[in-house]
């Protein structure tokens, strides 16, 4: 009896092991965002209405529009497989994504939130701020946040693309948010990089995404195991 219990845990671990080994290594999508031509020059933004907002910064502030790092990388820009992945449920990370006010600016300026997952937006600033989402697959929300309200938890249930976050306390202030059904996306800082990683073998469609500048497209195929990179060019529309 005792043997056979030695024999059927050993047949059990090896079949875990087989499974566990079998498991196709996952594959990746990387690469950088950059800019090419001369930036354009924003106006300087005006926080003088809120004298919080203007203790804030101890230099000038201009609009998140347009991001650049080093050799014109690009911030701000949302990269995400429009197509070849798998229709799914896929897991929800119970992770929130934050979205902090600090300085009467939201940051990040752009981000990607699964389906289900928390979005946790913060008011660290002192003052009053207003959280408008402008939805239309889910519910539109206008959310007084007072100094006192340093935190608060919403949640999107529907799939949509990018719909604007603004403050109608500060008109300056503006965020981008996509609610996706999969985990394929990133977006990227100023040094434009940005990575998709546990992708299954197969044939890919990638749209980077620019609130100004559109959107540009790429299509790879990878191995099991393989990262492959991309570089997306943004430019200025030429003058109609």
């Amino acid at each position: 009896m005792f043997k056979c219990r030695i024999i059927l845990c050993g047949f059990l671990i090896w079949v875990i092991s087989l499974g566990l080994t079998s498991a196709a290594p996952a594959a990746s999508i990387t690469g950088v965002v950059r800019y090419e031509g001369e930036a354009p020059k924003f106006k300087e933004i005006k926080m003088d209405a809120d004298p919080i907002c203007l203790a804030k910064h101890a230099e000038a502030v201009y609009p998140q529009t347009l991001v650049l790092g080093a050799d014109k990388t690009m911030g701000n820009v949302f990269v995400h497989v429009i197509s070849g992945f798998s229709k799914k449920d896929y897991p929800v990370p119970a992770e929130p994504v934050v979205i902090d006010q600090h300085g009467c600016m939201y940051n990040p300026h752009i981000f990607g939130v699964m389906v289900g997952q928390p979005v946790k937006i913060m008011n660290p600033d002192g003052t009053l701020h207003n959280v408008h989402a402008l939805c239309k697959n889910n519910q539109e929300f206008n959310l007084a946040m007072p100094q006192f309200r340093k935190e608060t938890t919403k949640v999107f249930d529907k799939e949509e693309f990018m719909f604007a976050i603004k403050c109608d306390v500060h008109p300056w202030m503006l965020a981008w948010a996509a609610v996706m059904s999969h985990p394929y996306f990133s977006a990227t800082k100023e040094d434009g990089k940005f990575a998709i990683h546990d992708l299954p073998a197969g044939t890919y469609e990638v749209e980077a995404w620019h609130e100004k500048l559109g959107t540009q497209k790429a299509s790879m195929t990878l191995a099991e195991g393989e990262t492959q990179e991309i570089q997306f060019t943004f430019s200025r529309p030429a003058a109609e």
